[in-house]
């Protein structure tokens, strides 16, 4: 069995989330975001792109609605052991099947929490779901419950942050080496993710971050490749990734001599850093952080090229995006407690100019200063 904590660890989170439901009033919860399968039984799959439901009921029962190509892998990767099967055909009611789960578990009439905000819950299927148990149990939205829990990460889970932050380390050492004048954008991407998987690291959740020249100032993936100028900026954001639990970074790599404005736009990035590294602490809140980095920025004039948001909360996290809540933005009353895993990111994209300057790791949230992962420096990278 494929399994990364020992059994005792699930039992522990599944107990806390009992609790929650309890400390709410619900009986039971409905689960349909994979992250929150995977953290409280270990299942391991990419088939929540089609209709699934873990169940857990505060008297222990736990059972798993899935597909037949899932059957196994529930079986190998995972502590559950009630799992049924919905059956693919025409006309095909697995939410139907899913109530008819929820009766033999005894959760008729009864308060269920539910995730609504899952990337597997699709709008129809959520309609079909609140048609099927709409009057015959009483649903309650349930989104961040297990979310808020999984947040503050276990000694175990720690270990598997620490290393995937080696990896991302040994990816960054990987560009570095890859990325001179005439490069390549899919040999440096090549070299990155070889570098993890040599490592016995994962896939990660989304897609890593290229672009160099005007496309530097993207903050998101898109297809198509360039080589480097003699002269040139390139942006990546990628992520260790190990056991599902992600170390992200972002750097901009400066080809040939940088410009002024590069040196200037580093400079207040690693002061911004700096700044939230001295708030990211228990007693302070994500609107906190937000606040620190956006008060350098902006003593720096730089507000016209910082972002809105300048970081969020990393952990186990499946596709489409490695992004986990909370965020860092203004007024995010989020709590700050030991043991979190944040990736804090410094982004200046100046599109009057075209320059692009990002410096951005993963911490892990202590008493004191935050620890970060990556032992690389933060100096600019010139090649």
């Amino acid at each position: 069995m494929a399994l990364h904590f020992e059994n005792k660890e699930y039992k522990a989170r599944q107990k806390k989330v009992i609790r929650e439901l309890e400390a709410r009033g619900l009986d039971g919860l409905l689960m349909f975001q994979q992250e929150s399968m995977y953290y409280l039984t270990g299942y391991d799959t990419f088939g929540f792109c089609f209709f699934q439901c873990l169940y857990l009921g505060t008297d222990g029962k736990i059972a798993l609605l899935t597909r037949s190509a899932d059957l196994r892998q529930a079986q190998h990767t995972s502590t559950i052991e009630d799992i049924r099967i919905w059956t693919d055909e025409a006309g095909a009611r697995p939410a139907v099947q899913l109530r008819d789960m929820l009766d033999s578990l005894g959760a008729k009439g009864k308060k269920l929490g539910i995730e609504n905000e899952s990337y597997g819950l699709v709008h129809s299927n959520g309609l079909a779901v609140d048609a099927a148990l709409g009057t015959w149990c009483k649903l309650s939205d349930a989104s961040r419950l297990v979310d808020a829990i999984r947040s503050v990460k276990s000694d175990a889970e720690l270990k598997y942050v620490r290393k995937a932050g080696k990896l991302g380390d040994a990816a960054l050492k990987a560009a570095i080496e890859a990325t001179h004048a005439g490069a390549d954008e899919g040999d440096i991407l090549a070299a990155q993710h070889a570098a993890i998987f040599a490592g016995g690291g994962d896939y990660p959740a989304n897609e890593f971050i290229i672009g160099s020249g005007r496309d530097a100032l993207l903050c998101r993936y898109k297809s198509g490749r360039r080589k480097l100028s003699k002269r040139d900026q390139l942006t990546l954001e990628f992520a260790g990734v190990y056991r599902h639990y992600h170390a992200a970074y972002m750097r901009t790599f400066i080809v040939g001599e940088p410009k002024k404005q590069h040196i200037s736009m580093h400079a207040a990035a690693l002061e911004a850093l700096k700044a939230v590294e001295d708030v990211m602490k228990p007693g302070k809140t994500a609107g906190d952080v937000f606040d620190a980095h956006a008060r350098v920025m902006d003593e720096h004039g730089l507000a016209h090229a910082r972002l809105n948001a300048c970081g969020y909360s990393l952990g186990a996290k499946f596709t489409p995006s490695w992004m986990d809540t909370p965020m860092f933005f203004h007024g995010n009353e989020f709590q700050i407690k030991a043991n979190m895993t944040f990736f804090a990111h410094m982004i200046l994209v100046d599109s009057k100019t075209n320059t692009a300057m990002t410096l951005a790791r993963t911490y892990i949230t202590g008493r004191g200063a935050p620890e970060p992962v990556s032992r690389y420096p933060l100096k600019m990278i010139v090649r």
